[in-house]
């Protein structure tokens, strides 16, 4: 890894570590784009990259949502019973997804399915649709039923989850500030299992290609930690201090932008 590499990486974890604790994601909408960028312009094997760049951000998660999730504890906002009973589902949906369908699926399909999430979650963000007010959160079954979509979904493109589970929550008459705190949390669970399924299913590339741990493209993970759990716990500090409705849409359409891109690599790897 070259200089002008390691530089790009630790900006990005700067960032991203501070999207994480501000808005409850894990930063894989940020980071899947830009790895996928900073891969391509390594010359790593096109076959490789999006599966890289997507492992390599879900695996930042593991330390970016434990920092976070402090800075989030000491206001004492996660709601801790629906982080354990979402888990299990998680853990579920995130072993399947990261240990099977993940490496079943060509560079191409994994670039369209994450711009087209990308794009629906922006939408939603967007919206800012009310729910109904007598609405609240299933029972456990149907919350740990929930959170194996979550894992399984998240394990494909990357990210923690805040995308489903804070739309998710607040849907159910969970506080925003709280639901922001809760997905930080439901975060750690849903990067180790789909982790643990990369390295497992990406075996052959750890043999073949140095610098990889399965899918996980480990130099850049390092460079992207060192500085995201710095800036993860001022993120989640501005949470309770700024108007996370006027950022969430600024972020989305950052989030169009990026999904733009996604989408054009996947037209050029179905050209390809």
């Amino acid at each position: 890894m070259d200089v002008a590499m390691l530089v790009c990486l630790l900006a990005l974890g700067a960032v991203v570590g501070f999207a994480a604790g501000l808005l409850g994601i894990g930063g894989g909408m940020l980071l899947v784009p830009f790895l996928t960028m900073l891969f391509s312009w390594q010359g790593m094997p096109q076959d490789l990259i999006v599966h890289a760049a997507i492992a390599t951000s879900m695996t930042s998660i593991l330390f970016t949502s434990v920092s976070s999730v402090r800075a989030h504890q000491r206001k004492g906002t996660i709601q801790w019973k629906i982080v354990f009973a979402m888990a299990p589902g998680i853990i579920v949906g995130g072993l399947l997804s990261g240990g099977a369908v993940f490496a079943a699926l060509s560079t191409a399909w994994l670039s369209l399915f994450f711009s087209l999430f990308v794009g629906y979650s922006a939408w939603n963000m967007l919206r800012n649709k009310k729910p109904k007010p007598s609405r609240q959160m299933p029972g456990v079954a149907g919350t740990s039923a929930v959170g194996a979509g979550i894992g399984f979904l998240s394990g494909l493109v990357g990210a923690g989850g805040g995308f489903l589970s804070v739309p998710f929550m607040v849907w159910c008459n969970v506080a925003l500030h709280a639901a922001v705190s809760t997905s930080a949390a439901l975060g750690f669970p849903i990067a180790l299992a789909n982790s643990i399924g990369y390295v497992v299913s990406g075996l052959n590339e750890s043999v073949s290609r140095p610098g990889m741990l399965g899918y996980i493209y480990w130099p850049a993970l390092l460079a992207l930690v060192a500085t995201s759990v710095l800036t993860a716990p001022a993120g989640a500090r501005m949470a309770h201090r700024l108007p996370v409705g006027t950022l969430k849409r600024v972020f989305a359409c950052l989030l169009f932008a990026l999904a733009a891109y996604m989408l054009v690599k996947a037209w050029q790897a179905f050209g390809a």
